[in-house]
């Protein structure tokens, strides 16, 4: 009887204990490809295919979450955005479902940007940067007192990589799709199959689309209900110009439209499939044809994340000097509270964007310091109402009061 307590002894002189470290919870979301989980609020991220954005939003998009991109005049950037995010969710192997009124998701698939290896990213940058820095000797002339001064990053980034990079000058290889799994959604296809039909005050082009999100989204297993399936992966959800009259919505041809809770009750219903689901999703609006703003009001409410694009086309910037290195802003209206009291509010807030020869980016927004001789008077005097024009940032404070109150 005393061999016992003598090995015990011998087992604790050695360390040897029967706790055992019950793994981190980051590490078993750190499994899923193509996502991290954030060192802030723990939430799963995945990237929005332009790192600059993620960067601005926080670290990614949060699985479960809903971004909203509201469309700039013509939708040509925002469907950049939009391609972006299906892009990325092709390279890092997860299951796309693309719904479109407009275009087939086929042709929207075979427009996706090819994606650039690390080098020629390097090489893209540092092509550009060797330009840029030519016309700044050129054409730039700063007074000597500001030339020792360190250089601001012009592109919002973080220290570690996450996301990647993508050429629009190309389209994406057919090979990279072999290994993924595509569900398409076409209104027209999809109205031609079955005649019109109206649930819960939700026309039909909306309950049609929700039916096909939840349908895969359970017999895919991106649920959690099949305890057998070891490997998880992702479902990138993407829905172009949601709101349109394509979709058979009247909120954009009418201030009194008959379903003036349609589109509202459909995004209520669809962050709920994405809080239960291993799901992302992605949603263009033409918010600036949306007549009744109390309806847009309802569909910011009901988003996670709302970036809007404002285009220069066809405006006075587009010929104003203060711009002419910018071909549009990026007001960041909201971002979700993950975990917090606040949001992840990025440090800036004057954003702009820009179409380069192959990448399209998101920067800090800089006027020029000074202005040359050739400029009038009367763009001088836009500098000054920059600052108010540039003024609809991140949070309520930007939107109403001139002064605070305290």
């Amino acid at each position: 009887m005393a061999a016992a307590p003598a090995a015990g002894g011998a087992a604790r002189g050695r360390g040897v204990t029967s706790f055992q470290r019950k793994a981190a919870a980051g590490s078993r979301l750190a499994a899923v490809a193509g996502t991290r989980p954030s060192v802030r609020h723990g939430q799963l991220l995945l990237s929005s295919g332009l790192p600059s954005l993620d960067c601005v939003l926080g670290g990614g998009v949060a699985v479960g979450t809903l971004l909203l991109i509201e469309e700039d005049k013509y939708g040509l950037y925002s469907n950049l955005l939009y391609k972006y995010f299906l892009a990325e969710g092709v390279v890092c192997g997860h299951d796309l479902f693309v719904a479109s009124a407009k275009e087939h998701p086929d042709s929207i698939l075979k427009e996706l940007p090819a994606p650039l290896l690390d080098d020629a990213h390097r090489n893209e940058l540092g092509e550009e940067a060797t330009v840029k820095s030519e016309d700044f000797q050129d054409s730039m002339k700063i007074a000597w007192r500001y030339q020792n001064l360190p250089k601001m990053e012009a592109s919002p980034t973080t220290s570690t990589k996450f996301g990647h990079y993508y050429d629009v000058s190309k389209t994406m290889s057919l090979e990279l799709f072999q290994s993924i799994k595509c569900h398409s959604f076409y209104l027209p296809e999809e109205l031609a199959l079955q005649p019109k039909m109206k649930t819960c005050n939700m026309n039909s082009a909306y309950t049609r689309l929700l039916e096909s999100i939840q349908r895969i989204i359970y017999q895919e297993g991106f649920d959690g209900s099949d305890p057998q399936k070891k490997q998880k992966n992702i479902l990138r959800i993407g829905i172009q110009s949601l709101g349109s009259m394509l979709w058979g919505d009247d909120i954009c041809s009418s201030d009194t439209p008959e379903d003036v809770h349609s589109l509202t009750k459909f995004l209520y219903v669809l962050r709920g499939l994405l809080r239960k689901s291993l799901s992302a999703c992605i949603i263009t609006v033409p918010a600036h044809l949306i007549q009744n703003k109390a309806i847009m009001e309802r569909v910011t409410n009901l988003s996670d994340t709302v970036v809007g694009l404002e285009s220069f086309i066809g405006s006075e910037r587009e010929t104003n000097p203060l711009y002419k290195d910018y071909h549009g802003l990026v007001h960041v209206h909201q971002i979700p509270r993950l975990n917090s009291l606040i949001c992840d509010v990025s440090d800036t807030k004057d954003l702009a964007f820009r179409l380069k020869r192959k990448l399209f980016t998101i920067e800090r927004l800089h006027l020029p310091p000074d202005l040359s001789d050739t400029v009038s008077r009367a763009s001088k005097q836009d500098l000054a109402e920059s600052a108010k024009l540039l003024s609809s940032g991140c949070g309520a404070m930007a939107i109403g009061k001139k002064h605070l109150d305290f």
